[in-house]
C-alpha cells in the first residue's frame, strides 16, 4: 500500500495564463510545464507523496519547507506510476489519481486498518526507469494561494512498458480492503457454511468442560439420589458430546458408533382431522454385536450373506414430514458434510401402490445413507428420530430440534484432528482429482442407469419371445393355428397323430405341451425378473448417482480453504492462528472425501453383487423348470405318458386372441433422482400411454378396444 495525498480537483486559484504551449497529455493533472529541460521544480511537480508521519495520522501535510529542503533518502520513498484511475473517499482520506500519474511510495507493506489515505498496490507500478532517481527530490508546498511552480516541459520521461499482471489479481486486495478478506461469493458452501467466518475469525464456542468430572464445588459430600441429573442435564451432555467430531490419521472420521441398518417397511394410509389423509411408515433399526471376524472376507462375507441376529431393534412410526424435519435438522447441524438429498415428495398418485412402494424405497435409501455417515450417524436429531417411540414425547421435543440455530463456525471449531495431518502436495490437487472423478463416475451412472432400462425391456422382450414360441408349439401339436379355431383331430384326447390309438404319438404330444408349458413359466420368470427384481436393482443406482453434485459443497470449500491456506501460511503476512484453522477445515474436506471413497466401494460391490445374484436365481429358476421338461422326453417318464390321455393346456384358450400375452403393460421405470435434469416419473408414464392410445391404430375396431 502507498500513503499518498489527494490531488484537490477544485481548486480557488486560477491557472496562470501562458503564451507558451504546455503538455496536456498523461501528466497534465500533475503538473504545468514551461521550460525545455527537466528541473528539480518539474519532478517535484509531477510526483505526489506525503511524510510517514502525516500517514500515521491519517492526515495531510500542508507545511511549507524551504527551496533547499530536500529529501534524500531514496530507500525510503520508491518512484511509482499509477495504472488505473482509483477514485477514493474524502471520509476515508482516500486518493484520487488517474492512469499515468506519478507517486512516491513511502509504504509497500502498510496494511493496517488504522492507515487512512492508501491506494492498492494493484493500482499503481513501481518506476524502475533510469528516470526513477536521477534527481533529488523536495516537497512541494501547496495551499489555497500556492500555485504548483510551473515551467514548459518539451522532454517528458519515456514510459517504459512493465507487465502489469492480468486484471482477476487485484480481487484479493479489494477483498483484504473493502470486505475485511471475506469472499465476494456470498452464496457458496464456504460462506454459508461457516467456514469463511471460522478461517477468519474462529469460533466463540467455549472448549467443552470435562463431563465425566464433577463440579469442584462440590467436595466430598455425602451421595444423595436428589442430586442425580435430571433428563434435561442429560440431554444437554448427550447434544455436547455428539456435538464433538474427530479425525483421525488419514484423514478420515473417527466411528463413535458402530454401523447399524435400518429397515422402512409396512406402510400404511392414516387420517387426521387437520392434515387430512396421510401415510406413515413402520423404521426399525437393527444393532448388531460386534465381534469381528478373524479374516475381513469372513467379514464381509458374514456382512452381506449371512448377517447375525440383531441384538436389540427398535421400530417408529414417521411420516413423510418427519423424514423433512431430519434432512432440515442434519443440515443445520452438520454443515460441513455432504448429505444426500431427501426424495422428491410426490412423483404421482398419492396413494398408489407404485408411488408408496417407490417412496418406501426412497426413503429407506436414504436413512441407510445418512446411518452409513461416520458423523452423522450419532447426530442427535437422528438418534431422535429412530429412538423416539412415544408421539407425546415426539411432539414435546420436536419444537427444541426445530429451533435450534445453525452449528456454522461452530461446527468446525468442535472438530478435533492430530497434528500434520496433512501433506501440502495431496491438499492442492486434491479438489481438482476429486472433482474429475466424481464427475466421471457422475457421467458413468446416468449411462448405466439408461442402459440397464434397456437391458430390462430385453428381458421383456424374452418373455414375450418365449411366449410366442409356446403358442408356436401348442398350435403345432393341437392343429390350431394362432387366432383361428380348432382343426387336424377328431377329439382332445387323441393324439397329434391321423391314426387312432398312436401311443407313441400320444407320447410325443405330451412331452412336447410339457415343453410348452414350461416355456411360458419361463416367460414368467422373464418378466417378473425385469418388473421386481431388476426393478430394485435399477432404483438401487440413484445411490451411486449425482456424486459431483452432491459433494459441490464439499470441493467449494475445499478450494476456499486451500487459497485462504497459502495466503496465511506462504503471503507477506504469515498467520498461523488462520493457517491453523484452514487445517481444521481441510481435515473435514478432506475426510469427507475418504468417506465417499469408503461409501463408493461399498456401494458398487453391493450393486453388482445384487444384480448377478438376480441373474442367478432367476437362471436358477428357469433351468430348474428346463431340466424337468427335458427329463419328460427320457424313460421312464417319457413311457408313462401313454398310460393317460392328453388333458388341454390352460394356455390353448390364449390361441384364439395371443396377442393379450405378447403385448404386455410398460415397464415401471424408477423414480427419478432430485438432481436428474429429465424426469422419469410414472405420471408421465401414463400420460405418454394416453396419447398413445388415442394416436396408435389397434387395427380393427374403435381405440377403446384395447380396454376389453
Amino acid at each position: 500500500m502507498a500513503t499518498l495525498p489527494r490531488p484537490s480537483t477544485k481548486s480557488a486559484f486560477h491557472r496562470p495564463a501562458l503564451d507558451a504551449d504546455f503538455d496536456s497529455g498523461i501528466n497534465s493533472s500533475a503538473a504545468w510545464t514551461e521550460s525545455n529541460k527537466p528541473s528539480i521544480d518539474l519532478l517535484r511537480s509531477t510526483r505526489r507523496y506525503v511524510s510517514e508521519s502525516n500517514a500515521q495520522h491519517a492526515s495531510l501535510s500542508d507545511e511549507e519547507l524551504d527551496e533547499g529542503e530536500l529529501i534524500l533518502g531514496d530507500d525510503d520513498a520508491q518512484p511509482a506510476r499509477a495504472l488505473y484511475a482509483f477514485e477514493g473517499k474524502p471520509e476515508f482520506r482516500e486518493l484520487d489519481v488517474e492512469a499515468g500519474d506519478e507517486i512516491d511510495v513511502l509504504k509497500a507493506d502498510e496494511r493496517k486498518p488504522a492507515k487512512l489515505g492508501l491506494l492498492p498496490q494493484s493500482y499503481y507500478t513501481i518506476d524502475h526507469s533510469p528516470n526513477g532517481k536521477q534527481y533529488p527530490r523536495q516537497k512541494e508546498p501547496s495551499g489555497d494561494s500556492i500555485t504548483p511552480r510551473g515551467s514548459r516541459r518539451s522532454i517528458s520521461p519515456p514510459l517504459i512498458p512493465q507487465n502489469t499482471g492480468e486484471w482477476i489479481a487485484t480481487f484479493p486486495s479489494f477483498r483484504h480492503s473493502l470486505l475485511g478478506g471475506k469472499s465476494l461469493n456470498r452464496f457458496s458452501t464456504f460462506v454459508t457454511s461457516g467456514a469463511e467466518e471460522f478461517v477468519l475469525k474462529g469460533s466463540t464456542v467455549l472448549p467443552e468442560a470435562d463431563f465425566t468430572t464433577p463440579p469442584s464445588n462440590q467436595g466430598h459430600s455425602r451421595e444423595d439420589t436428589a442430586a442425580t441429573i435430571d433428563e434435561e442435564e442429560q440431554q444437554r451432555r448427550g447434544r455436547q458430546e455428539a456435538d464433538r467430531h474427530f479425525v483421525s490419521a488419514g484423514p478420515s472420521w473417527k466411528e463413535k458408533v458402530p454401523p447399524f441398518r435400518v429397515l422402512v417397511h409396512s406402510p400404511s394410509k392414516l387420517a387426521s382431522l387437520l392434515s387430512g389423509a396421510y401415510t406413515v411408515y413402520n423404521i426399525t433399526s437393527f444393532f448388531h454385536s460386534q465381534e469381528a471376524p478373524e479374516d475381513e472376507d469372513e467379514e464381509r462375507l458374514t456382512d452381506e450373506h449371512e448377517p447375525d441376529d440383531p441384538i436389540a431393534n427398535v421400530t417408529v412410526q414417521r411420516r413423510f414430514s418427519h423424514f423433512v424435519v431430519l434432512h432440515t435438522a442434519l443440515t443445520r447441524r452438520l454443515p460441513g458434510i455432504a448429505l444426500p438429498p431427501l426424495p422428491e415428495k410426490q412423483y404421482a398418485g398419492r396413494f398408489s401402490d407404485d408411488f408408496v412402494e417407490a417412496r418406501r424405497g426412497d426413503l429407506e435409501r436414504y436413512i441407510n445413507k445418512i446411518v452409513r455417515h461416520p458423523v452423522a450417524r450419532y447426530a442427535e436429531i437422528l438418534t431422535f428420530f429412530l429412538s423416539c417411540e412415544s408421539d407425546a414425547e415426539w411432539k414435546r421435543r420436536l419444537p427444541e430440534h426445530l429451533s435450534m440455530p445453525p452449528a456454522g463456525p461452530a461446527f468446525y471449531a468442535r472438530v478435533y484432528h492430530p497434528a500434520f495431518n496433512l501433506d501440502k502436495e495431496d491438499i492442492a490437487d486434491a479438489a481438482d482429482l476429486f472433482e474429475n472423478h466424481t464427475r466421471a463416475v457422475g457421467k458413468s451412472v446416468q449411462s448405466l442407469r439408461s442402459i440397464f432400462s434397456k437391458v430390462r425391456e430385453a428381458r421383456i422382450e424374452m418373455s414375450k419371445a418365449e411366449r410366442l414360441l409356446s403358442y408356436s408349439l401348442l398350435s403345432l401339436i393341437t392343429s390350431k393355428p394362432l387366432s383361428s379355431s380348432s382343426t387336424g383331430f377328431r377329439t382332445k384326447t387323441e393324439p397329434w397323430c391321423w391314426r387312432s390309438n398312436c401311443h407313441e404319438c400320444l407320447k410325443l404330444t405330451k412331452a412336447i405341451q410339457k415343453t410348452s408349458d414350461t416355456l411360458q413359466s419361463v416367460a414368467d420368470i422373464y418378466n417378473d425378473h425385469a418388473r421386481r427384481t431388476q426393478l430394485a436393482t435399477h432404483e438401487s443406482m440413484k445411490t451411486t448417482a449425482h456424486p459431483s453434485s452432491i459433494y459441490e459443497g464439499v470441493i467449494t470449500t475445499h478450494r476456499a480453504t486451500v487459497s485462504r491456506y497459502n495466503e496465511a501460511a506462504n503471503g507477506p503476512n504469515p498467520d498461523d492462528d488462520v493457517a491453523n484453522r484452514c487445517e481444521t477445515v481441510l481435515n473435514i474436506t478432506m475426510a469427507e472425501m475418504d468417506t465417499y471413497h469408503t461409501q463408493k466401494q461399498e456401494d458398487f460391490r453391493k450393486l453388482t453383487t445384487e444384480h448377478i445374484d438376480g441373474e442367478i436365481q432367476a437362471y436358477e429358476q428357469i433351468l430348474t423348470r428346463l431340466y424337468l421338461a427335458r427329463r419328460t422326453f427320457d424313460s421312464p417318464a417319457f413311457d408313462e405318458l401313454s398310460t393317460s390321455p392328453r388333458k388341454s393346456s390352460i394356455y390353448e384358450r390364449d390361441l384364439a386372441n395371443p396377442q393379450a400375452k405378447l403385448n404386455p403393460k410398460p415397464l415401471t421405470q424408477p423414480c427419478p433422482h432430485v438432481f436428474d435434469s429429465t424426469p422419469m416419473r410414472p405420471v408421465s408414464v401414463a400420460l405418454q400411454e394416453g396419447v398413445n392410445l388415442l394416436l396408435s391404430s389397434t387395427g380393427r375396431g374403435s381405440v377403446f378396444s384395447k380396454f376389453w
